[in-house]
C-alpha cells in the first residue's frame, strides 16, 4: 500500500503552484486539505502548459472562426477544416522544447508521435509531417548534438510510423544557444461525418484505457514544461517521454476502427498529464463525471502510486468513452493489433473524477475546475515595451557601406545556414511514403494530393524571429503573410493557420509585451486574409540563464488546390522564358540575414509590410496560376532578391541561368539586391503572356515589372553579379553539410 505525504504549502510550491493557488484549490474541494495526488493533478492541469493560464486571454483576441473552419480553435484536439467533396482536413502544431533540449532524440520523437495522435483522435488519418527548429551557433559541439539528435528522432519517428515529413524550416541563432525549439505540425484527411470528439457522455458508459501500458516515463512532464531551463535540468530527464513509433502505427490502425465502426462517444490522447488531462478534460466537455480504478491500468513499472499512474506521460496511450455494451467489440479490436484495451471505469452524472487505488479513494476532484474555460486561473500580466527596442530602432542604414564585390556577398549569403539547403536534413526523413507527395521539401511549400480527388494541399511552416524580435506586431503580421505567400506560389488558396507561440517567461513585462504584440499582429493578418486561428500551442519559458530566445510565434498554414494541374514549383522550368518581378522593392536593409551575417548587426524595424497589398499578391498570383500562365512561382524572402533570383535558377528539375536587370530607382544597391521588402514573388512566363501578365497586375493593384530572361548557365544581374549556376547551386546545397556531417 502507498502511503502519501501529508500536503502543506511548500509542497505546493514544490509543485508549481502559487499560494493564491493553492487556496484556489481548497476552495474548489470545499474547503478541505487537497491529497498529494489530488494536489499533483492540480499542479499539472494548472501549469502553463495546460492551462494556458499566462495566454489564454489574449488568444481569445485571434479570429478562431470563419472561412472553411468545421470546428472552432480550442473545441477538439485539432483543427478541422472543410476542404469540399465530403472531406476535411485535421491539422494542429505543438511544441516539445524542453525535452529536446535534454533528451534531442527522445524529446523530437515524441513531439512528432503527440501531433500524429491529436490527428487520429480526431478520425483523421495522418498523410504528412512537418517541423519548425531552432538552435544556437551550429558550430558549436553542444548545438551539433542537438541538431542531430532532434533530426534523428523527428526521422526515425515519421519514418518508423509511415507517415511523409514534407516541409519545415531551420534556422540558427545565438538565442536559441541553451533553448532549442523543436515544434512539429501534422495533417490528416477525415470524410466530413466521420470525426470524433473527445468528449464523456452518458451514465455508465465504460472508460477504457488502450493503447500502451504505463510507466514512469513524463512524469511531471507537463510542469517541466512550464518552468525556465536552468543548470539543474539535465536532472530531469525522467520528464523526457519515450516514443515507440510501430506501436502506434498499430494504435492508428485500431483507433480508426473504433471510429468507423461507431463503437464510441470520445476519445482523447493522454498527452501532458497523462490519465489527469484526458478523464478531466473529457468530463467537462460533457458536463459529466469519471469513476477510474487504477488498480486495472495496465502498467510496465512495479510499485506504481495513484500519483505516478495519473501523471505519467507514457506514450502511445488513449482514454477510451465506449458506448454501453461495446466493451468487447473494442477489445478484439485493440486485441487484433496487439494493444492493451482495459475497461478501468465508467462515466458518472456527479460532475466528480473519483480515483481509486489499493482500495482506497485517491482524489475527488471536480472535472471543471481542473480545465481551460472551467476553473483553471487566467491571468493578464503586465507589458512593457522592451528596452533594447530604443537601441534598435536607432540604427540607420547609412551607417553601414555598401559591399563592392556583389558576387562574393552573394555566395556567402547562400552558404549562411539559414539559407543554404536542408538537404543534409530532409534527406533523413522520407518524404514520399504513401505516394502522395507532389511537392516535397526544398521549395517554397510541400503539396499532398487528395487521392481520389483533383485536389491537393498545400502546407508550410514559417517564421522570422529576428522580424518579431525587431518588432514584435509587425514580425508577426510577416510570419503570417509569409506563410500565406508560400502556399499561394504553389498554386493553393490559404485557408487557416495553426500556430506555435514560443516565448521567454511570461511573467517578465518585456517578454509578454512581445507576446501580446505578436498574437495582435497574428489576428491583424490572419483577418485580412481570411485564415483564421484553428488552435495551437503556447510554449514560454524558453529561456536559459542568458536570456530569452527570439519571440518565434510559428506559423502553420494550410491552402488548396483545387485542380492538380495548378501545382507551381519554384524553380525556373526552361530557357527562353520571361521573368516577371511581382511587387515593390523598398529602400530597406534592417533586419534582413544580409544585414545581420555580412554587417554582424541585428538592427532598425522588421521590413515594412502592407497586409491589402499582400492580399491582393496572393489574388492575383492565383488568377494567374489558374489561368495557365505562370511556369514557375517563388517568394523573395531570406536573403532578398539576388537569393531569390538564384534559388529560381537551380530549385527546378535542371539548372537554368537568367540574366536580370533590376531599375535601381534610388535604391541602396544592396537594398535592391539583398533587402527583404515583403510581397514579392518572381514568376516566369512565356514570352506571349507578358502584356497581359503584366496588364491583370496594374488591374489588382500590384507592381509588376518584366526583369529579364532565362537561358544559359550563368546568372547576371546587371553589371553587379556574374556568376555560373553550378557554382551557385553547390554552394547552396553543401554549405550546411560542410558544417554538420562530419562533426
Amino acid at each position: 500500500m502507498h502511503s502519501e505525504p501529508t500536503v502543506t504549502i511548500e509542497i505546493a510550491r514544490e509543485l508549481g503552484l502559487t499560494d493564491e493557488e493553492y487556496q484556489n484549490v481548497v476552495d474548489y474541494l470545499e474547503g478541505r486539505t487537497p491529497t498529494y495526488t489530488e494536489l499533483g493533478m492540480y499542479s499539472v492541469m494548472w501549469s502553463e502548459h495546460c492551462s494556458y493560464k499566462n495566454s489564454i486571454a489574449v488568444l481569445k483576441t485571434l479570429p478562431r472562426d470563419g472561412g472553411r473552419l468545421l470546428v472552432g480553435a480550442g473545441e477538439e484536439n485539432a483543427g478541422l477544416v472543410d476542404i469540399g467533396e465530403g472531406l476535411a482536413v485535421a491539422f494542429k502544431i505543438e511544441s516539445h522544447n524542453h525535452p529536446s533540449a535534454i533528451e534531442p532524440f527522445q524529446g523530437a520523437a515524441t513531439g512528432v508521435g503527440g501531433i500524429l495522435r491529436d490527428i487520429f483522435t480526431m478520425g483523421a488519418r495522418p498523410v504528412a509531417a512537418l517541423d519548425s527548429l531552432r538552435f544556437g551557433d551550429p558550430t558549436n559541439p553542444r548545438v551539433q548534438y542537438l541538431v542531430k539528435g532532434v533530426v534523428h528522432g523527428i526521422g526515425h519517428y515519421g519514418n518508423c510510423f509511415g507517415v511523409p515529413t514534407v516541409a519545415g524550416e531551420i534556422y540558427f541563432d545565438s538565442s536559441y544557444q541553451g533553448n532549442p525549439l523543436v515544434n512539429a505540425m501534422a495533417v490528416g484527411l477525415v470524410k466530413q461525418g466521420e470525426t470524433a470528439s473527445a468528449i464523456a457522455e452518458g451514465t455508465g458508459n465504460p472508460v477504457m484505457i488502450v493503447g500502451s501500458s504505463t510507466g514512469r516515463d513524463g512524469i511531471h512532464g507537463a510542469t517541466f514544461a512550464s518552468v525556465d531551463l536552468s543548470a539543474d535540468s539535465e536532472s530531469k530527464r525522467p520528464s523526457v517521454q519515450v516514443g515507440d513509433p510501430f506501436t502506434e502505427k498499430l494504435l492508428l490502425e485500431a483507433t480508426l476502427e473504433i471510429i468507423r465502426e461507431g463503437l464510441i462517444v470520445g476519445i482523447q490522447d493522454m498527452g501532458a498529464a497523462g490519465i489527469t488531462c484526458s478523464s478531466c478534460e473529457m468530463s467537462a466537455k460533457g458536463k459529466s463525471g469519471m469513476r477510474l480504478n487504477l488498480d486495472l491500468v495496465p502498467i510496465r513499472e512495479e510499485g506504481m502510486s495513484a500519483y505516478e499512474i495519473l501523471l505519467s506521460e507514457s506514450q502511445e496511450r488513449m482514454l477510451v468513452v465506449a458506448k454501453h455494451g461495446n466493451e468487447a467489440r473494442v477489445k478484439e479490436i485493440f486485441d487484433k493489433w496487439d494493444l492493451h484495451a482495459v475497461t478501468i471505469g465508467h462515466v458518472t452524472d456527479d460532475g466528480m473524477v473519483t480515483i481509486e487505488r489499493e482500495g482506497k479513494v485517491k482524489a475527488v476532484v471536480p472535472a471543471d475546475s481542473l480545465v481551460l474555460g472551467g476553473g483553471a486561473p487566467v491571468y493578464t500580466r503586465e507589458t512593457r515595451e522592451p528596452a533594447y527596442l530604443q537601441t534598435t530602432m536607432a540604427f540607420r542604414m547609412e551607417s553601414v557601406p555598401v559591399p563592392q564585390d556583389m558576387n562574393t556577398v552573394l555566395t556567402a549569403l547562400l552558404a549562411v545556414p539559414n539559407i543554404a539547403s536542408k538537404r543534409w536534413v530532409y534527406e533523413q526523413y522520407d518524404t514520399s511514403v504513401r505516394t502522395n507527395t507532389a511537392q516535397g521539401p526544398g521549395g517554397d511549400a510541400a503539396v499532398i494530393r487528395v487521392k481520389d480527388t483533383r485536389k491537393a494541399l498545400a502546407m508550410k511552416t514559417d517564421c522570422n524571429g529576428r522580424y518579431v524580435y525587431l518588432n514584435p506586431r509587425k514580425g508577426a503580421q510577416i510570419a503570417v503573410a509569409e506563410a500565406a505567400r508560400n502556399v499561394a506560389c504553389t498554386g493553393a488558396q490559404p485557408l487557416a493557420i495553426t500556430n506555435c507561440l514560443n516565448f521567454g517567461n511570461p511573467y517578465k513585462p518585456e517578454v509578454y509585451f512581445q507576446f501580446k504584440e505578436a498574437c495582435g499582429g497574428m489576428g491583424d493578418a490572419c483577418r485580412v486574409f481570411d485564415t483564421p486561428v484553428t488552435g495551437g500551442n503556447v510554449s514560454f519559458y524558453n529561456e536559459n540563464p542568458n536570456g530569452a530566445v527570439y519571440p518565434t510565434p510559428v506559423i502553420g498554414m494550410l491552402g488548396l488546390i483545387e485542380d492538380v494541374d495548378h501545382i507551381t514549383q519554384a524553380g525556373f522550368r526552361a530557357e527562353g522564358e520571361a521573368i516577371i518581378l511581382l511587387g515593390s522593392t523598398r529602400n530597406e536593409i534592417c533586419g534582413s540575414e544580409y544585414l545581420a551575417s555580412w554587417h554582424g548587426i541585428v538592427g532598425g524595424d522588421a521590413p515594412f509590410i502592407d497586409l491589402d497589398e499582400e492580399h491582393r499578391l496572393h489574388g492575383l498570383l492565383l488568377a494567374l496560376i489558374r489561368g495557365g500562365r505562370v511556369r514557375s512561382a517563388h517568394d523573395v524572402s531570406d536573403g532578398g532578391l539576388a537569393v531569390c533570383l538564384a534559388e529560381c535558377c537551380f530549385l527546378g528539375r535542371e539548372e537554368i541561368g537568367a540574366t536580370v536587370t533590376l531599375p535601381a530607382d534610388g535604391l541602396r544597391r544592396d537594398a535592391l539586391l539583398f533587402g527583404e521588402s515583403q510581397s514579392r514573388v518572381i514568376i516566369s512566363c512565356a514570352e506571349q503572356d507578358v502584356d497581359s501578365l503584366l496588364d491583370e497586375a496594374v488591374q489588382a493593384g500590384i507592381a509588376a515589372l518584366r526583369i529579364g530572361s532565362t537561358g544559359g548557365d550563368r546568372l547576371r544581374i546587371d553589371a553587379a553579379i556574374d556568376m555560373d549556376v553550378v557554382t551557385l547551386a553547390t554552394t547552396h546545397a553543401t554549405a550546411l553539410e560542410r558544417l554538420l556531417a562530419d562533426r
